[in-house]
Order: structure tokens, then sequence, then C-alpha cells
């Protein structure tokens, strides 16, 4: 006999425990434990063996499987296809997370526009908007000529039989917290209903090979809502990042079973939809000021792309006796340490004045290869002294000033070199791994003090 009991979850991160807390153990936030009921079954070995069906396990050799059938399935943007890992992989299940009005259904409805116009039957289910205003939003995009088909439901047993009927290749799912199970008396949204319907489709994807995008809501620290357990069950998670002023859109897989992880694709929002950036770097350098002190670029690694950004830094005399720190964009205590670095192994007083970095263009970066830019940015802030235009700073600081190696250092000269920069400033780890034909633009360094005393 199946028992009814209750359960206190985590709101934010999906904790479970059988009594109330004050403070999670997982993701330590105050007052976030809900009661919420659980229907469990009777364990299966109270069932007699003679009662089950029974079903013969059986094992393929890995070289009689046929990787012929499972060809992915272009979206119409390169950018998207890249975070994918190629393409859409038939009966994958994607998570997309973002923040309210990022344009998470946006993207998902072009990607449908594209897909049915090309013969991909495509079934748009919204459980927050209703038929007229998907259709609002699909006029401000353009013309829809594809067999696109929409319903507007959240019952999850209406929508399983409404898949097994129209038997649609992708199907969308806006959004998974909108959806419940009548046999399951929490409320939608609630960490149960999440988990157990996000089940629901996991089975109907790897069943009947249909891909199912989920779109995800994020909590206040931007995480997608719900059990974390919800991360596991789907093969892939995307994020949807970027400041609401700025017109750019980051898409960034922190999960891919079919592909790289902390790959990024870069739109632009429009307003006829998201439009694609094919130059990154030229959209994220455009407006940088000329000959002025304190601004340096960089060169990061997102996935498998080079990403050129500008690394700001002002640095003033300070009117108090402790001076002031602030950085946006760059994890604080790796500035500060930073700082400490400077003053101690190349003799900058920074102790004496207030010290602001910034990213330009709202982006986060927390790879260690930014740091010497930082250094750079730092130094050449204090010194009043701009770095040349030309100039593309990477490298790794370590706490006695030594300047330590990057990943794939090449493919950041050559992108740089690409974008018509001329000097390279780089750790001299790096120089075996740069081309020949590349060692004239570059400038090996082993210090911080070494790479101070390049600006002049």
């Amino acid at each position: 006999m199946a028992k009814n009991t209750t359960v206190f979850f985590c709101r934010e991160c999906g904790f479970e425990s059988a009594k109330w807390m004050g403070q999670c153990p997982g993701c330590h936030a105050w007052n976030t434990f809900t009661e919420e009921p659980v229907r469990k079954s009777a364990p299966a070995s109270s069932v007699k063996r003679e009662q089950r069906p029974f079903r013969q396990a059986r094992t393929v050799l890995i070289r009689d499987i046929d990787l012929s059938e499972s060809k992915r399935i272009s979206s119409g943007m390169s950018e998207l296809d890249r975070v994918l890992g190629g393409g859409i992989v038939p009966g994958s299940l994607v998570l997309l997370g973002g923040d309210p009005g990022i344009g998470k259904s946006t993207i998902l409805l072009q990607v449908c526009r594209y897909l049915s116009e090309h013969g991909t039957k495509v079934l748009y289910i919204s459980g927050e908007e209703s038929l007229q205003q998907v259709k609002m939003r699909a006029v401000r995009m353009g013309e829809f000529s594809g067999e696109l088909k929409l319903a507007s439901e959240t019952d999850l047993s209406d929508i399983e039989e409404l898949i097994r009927e129209e038997k649609p290749e992708v199907t969308i799912i806006d959004s998974i917290q909108t959806m419940y199970r009548e046999d399951i008396s929490s409320a939608p949204g609630s960490v149960s209903q999440v988990r157990e319907c996000t089940n629901t489709l996991l089975q109907i994807a790897k069943q009947d090979g249909v891909t199912v995008f989920l779109v995800g809501h994020v909590t206040k620290e931007g995480t997608v809502a719900g059990p974390r357990v919800l991360e596991h069950m789907v093969d892939t998670v995307l994020y949807f990042e970027g400041d609401r002023s700025m017109d750019y859109r980051l898409i960034r897989a922190v999960k891919n079973r079919f592909g790289a992880t902390n790959e990024v694709g870069v739109f632009e929002m429009t307003g006829e939809g998201l439009k694609e950036v094919l130059n990154p770097s030229d959209y994220m350098l455009s407006g940088r000021p000329e000959q002025a002190s304190g601004s340096v670029v960089t060169c990061v690694m997102e996935g498998t792309r080079p990403l050129l950004l500008e690394i700001q830094a002002l640095v003033s005399k300070t009117n108090f006796g402790l001076p002031r720190r602030t950085s946006v964009g760059i994890d604080y205590n790796r500035v500060n340490l930073l700082i400490a670095v400077i003053e101690k192994r190349a003799g900058l007083p920074l102790y004496e004045y207030d010290a602001y970095v910034n990213i330009t263009g709202g982006m986060r970066v927390s790879e260690p290869g930014i740091d010497l830019a930082i250094v750079m940015a730092l130094a050449s802030g204090y010194k009043d002294v701009p770095v040349s235009d030309q100039v593309i700073v990477f490298g790794e600081v370590g706490l006695a000033g030594e300047i330590r190696g990057v990943a794939q250092p090449g493919i950041r000269v050559r992108e740089a070199v690409k974008l018509g920069y001329t000097r390279c400033i780089l750790p001299e780890a790096c120089r075996k791994n740069i081309d020949r034909s590349l060692l004239g633009s570059c400038v090996f360094v082993k210090t911080v003090r070494e790479a101070i005393a390049l600006i002049r």
C-alpha cells in the first residue's frame, strides 16, 4: 500500500530533511524550508517475485551500437549550436534557465520558427502565457510560415497524452515550474512537482526520441529554482546571462553530455528578437577609449572560443586611513590579493590609494588568466601612463610575483593578431606553445616586476 507522509524541502537548493531546520545544510540559506507531502510506495522487496512481470536484461557490444540515427539537428543559430555541442541531439532533455525577461521564451520561439520552416514537427506548450500572448510575441519576430503547433496547458497528464498523439520531434515546455501532476498534492513549482514532472518528461524524451526543452526559473542567487537533482536529470543545462541594461545576452553551457562545457554563445537583443553576434570580441571592445591610463585588453577562453575583453582600473589617492577597493565582474578577494602582490613584489605603494577595477560590458570572469591584465591595469592607473592600444595581456600571477602559464596561449595570440593587435605580453612558460610565425608579436615575462617595467 502507498503511504502518504510529509518531508521538508529547501526552496533554494532542494535539500531534503525529515524535520524543519532554520538554516539549510546544503546552501546555508535561512528560513527556506517548506513542508510538502510526499507519496512513498511500498519497497520492491515486499512484492513477491512471481507477481512481478519477468523482464530479462540484455547487453549490447559497444561496437554494435549504431550512431547514424543520432544525427544532430541545426537550431538555425550557429551560436546556439556551438553551445549545444554542434546542434540539437534527438531525444535529449535540455534545461534553459535565466532571469525573468532576459529572452528565454524569445530564443526558443525563434528556434521553433526555423525548425518548423524546415520540416521538423514542433510542439510549443506554454504554461505561463495564453495562445494569443504567444502569437503577439511571434508577430514581433516576423512571419511564421511553418507548421508550428501551440498549446496552453499545465496538467502534465494532458501534456503527456498530447505528445503521444501529436508525435513531435521537438517539444518546448515553458516553464517547468508551472507544470503539475494531479497525484502530487503540493503546489506547482514546488520541489516535489518539479522533480516528478521532469522525471516524466525525461522518460518521454528517452523512450519516444522527442527532444524536450525546459524553461526554468532562477532564484535570487542565479541558479535554477527547484531541487538540485533537476540539473542532474537533464542532459544539458544552459544559463541565459547578461545585464538587462545592455543589449547583448550570453548563453552558457554549464553541463552538456553531448559537447564541451563552458561554451558561450553571444546574442544581441533587438526589437525583432535575438540576433547572433558572430564576432563577440569586436563587439565587447566597441567604444574603448584611446590612450587612456588603466585600460588593458586581455583574452579569456570561454570553452573553445577566445574572447577579448577590456579591463579598466582607476587608482586615486585615498582621503581616509583605510583605502577603498571595488571590483565589478571580478572576484573582490582576487583583486585584493593581486594588489598585495604588486605592493610586495613590485614596490608600488597602493596602500595609500583607492583602487577600482571593472570589466567593461557587464561580463563576469573567474579565469586566473586575467591576473596579469589586472596587474598591468592597476600599474597603468597608478603611474597614469597608458598601455598601448595595440597590446594584449594575459597570464596568471602567483603570490611570489611569478607569471604562470595559461591554457591554450596559441589560440589567444592568434585571435589577437587576427583582430589587429601587434604585441602580446604573456608568460615565459607559454613560449613553447606559440607558433614560430607568431613569436615576433610576443613579449614574454617571468615576474610582475618585469611586466610593470614595460609601462613607460
